[in-house]
């Protein structure tokens, strides 16, 4: 006999401190960059469009704290239920289940696949999805206090690395003309996709729509969501002209994980191969994602099929768990290798169109509802 005993996932025992929106926008936004940077931002006038896109940015952050100031925001899925109703609500988690589905998808098999190619050659990639789906649902079954505190570990884990890059900008080989042209010649398709891919990476912090129970109303949450994004834009521009001083526009296609290959050639006296520790400390950047949005799909499921005021079992979500490690395995085996480019490109659009509405659309939706 089966013993379906209850277990709390978005039970909340205390407000977390404003700071954790800013570790949580900055790691979300940092998150694809390392993954699918060399697809279209390349050429060395981007740097023009980081900043311009991190500044749209910024003000679309300004419209998400919106939000967060209404009285909607702190009461969870009841709010939602008060601001849309139940059909739309339903409707709009059965739009959102896909999307978390893909973005999990992209993170673990694209890091299974870093791991693959810089640490472990010889192992089956399916064995590392098992692996690090197994410490994503040990995380998330940990309940979503617990997971949004982990973000501090996550931080701390990964953001000193932007110092290591340093070096490259002293690099023997590293010339100001590396960065020329600053203006481009022509409105070509790759600086358009270069923007779009910008928009997309920096898309992530919408979903801390779902976090504003624990994070309660805060009126520094505009301060703390603009620094999280401050914080990511310079990351973003340090990084980006690192590699054009070391790979050049020609050669940096040519690399699919740019910013691995370059720690690569960093030389420590204490240790000879500094990029499998970085590769496994970037770890806990993404186990940390995958942990919350196991926990969205779960909560979106619920939703779905009217669940919401039922008991939390184990054995469904880690139903719903097995689902999706099944899911990433398919994907793995049919899919990735022949239509990567496929799932990243739908993956960037699903992204950039997700970060520009959703706060906009809240917003929206509440002053309407005010009326």
């Amino acid at each position: 006999m089966i013993v379906l005993t209850e277990f709390s996932l978005f039970d909340k025992t205390s407000t977390l401190d404003g700071v954790y929106v800013t570790f949580i926008v900055n790691r979300l936004q940092m998150l694809y960059l390392l993954l699918i940077m060399p697809i279209y931002l390349v050429q060395p006038y981007m740097i023009w469009a980081i900043l311009a896109v991190g500044v749209l940015s910024h003000f679309n952050l300004m419209i998400l704290s919106k939000w967060f100031a209404s009285d909607y925001s702190v009461k969870g899925y009841q709010g939602f239920l008060q601001l849309l109703g139940r059909p739309l609500l339903r409707f709009l988690a059965f739009l959102g289940l896909p999307l978390l589905l893909l973005k999990i998808s992209i993170l673990v098999l694209g890091y299974s696949e870093i791991v693959q190619q810089f640490v472990f050659p010889a192992i089956d990639r399916n064995w590392m999805l098992l692996f690090l789906m197994v410490v994503s649902i040990y995380m998330a079954a940990q309940g979503m206090e617990k997971t949004i505190r982990f973000i501090v570990i996550a931080f701390f884990c990964t953001i000193w690395m932007i110092v290591l890059y340093y070096s490259f900008f002293t690099y023997p080989i590293a010339s100001l003309s590396d960065l020329y042209p600053l203006i481009p010649e022509n409105s070509s398709d790759f600086f358009w996709k270069g923007i779009l891919l910008i928009w997309s990476s920096l898309s992530g912090p919408e979903f801390l729509i779902f976090l504003a129970p624990w994070l309660g109303k805060d009126e520094k949450i505009p301060k703390y969501l603009s620094i999280g994004n401050a914080i990511t834009v310079i990351e973003y521009l340090l990084l980006f002209v690192a590699t054009q001083f070391f790979f050049g526009a020609d050669y940096i296609r040519q690399a699919k994980f740019p910013m691995i290959e370059m720690i690569r050639y960093l030389q420590i006296p204490v240790f000879e191969r500094i990029d499998i520790i970085l590769i496994a400390l970037y770890m806990f950047h993404f186990l940390f994602t995958i942990a919350i949005f196991l926990i969205y799909f779960y909560g979106g499921l619920r939703i779905i099929f009217q669940k919401r005021d039922e008991p939390i079992n184990r054995l469904s979500f880690f139903l719903t768990c097995l689902f999706i490690y099944v899911s990433l395995v398919l994907l793995n085996e049919w899919l990735w290798e022949k239509e990567q480019n496929v799932l990243v490109d739908f993956h960037i659009w699903a992204g950039a169109v997700s970060y520009i509405l959703v706060p906009s659309f809240l917003v929206a939706m509440s002053k309407i509802k005010e009326y």
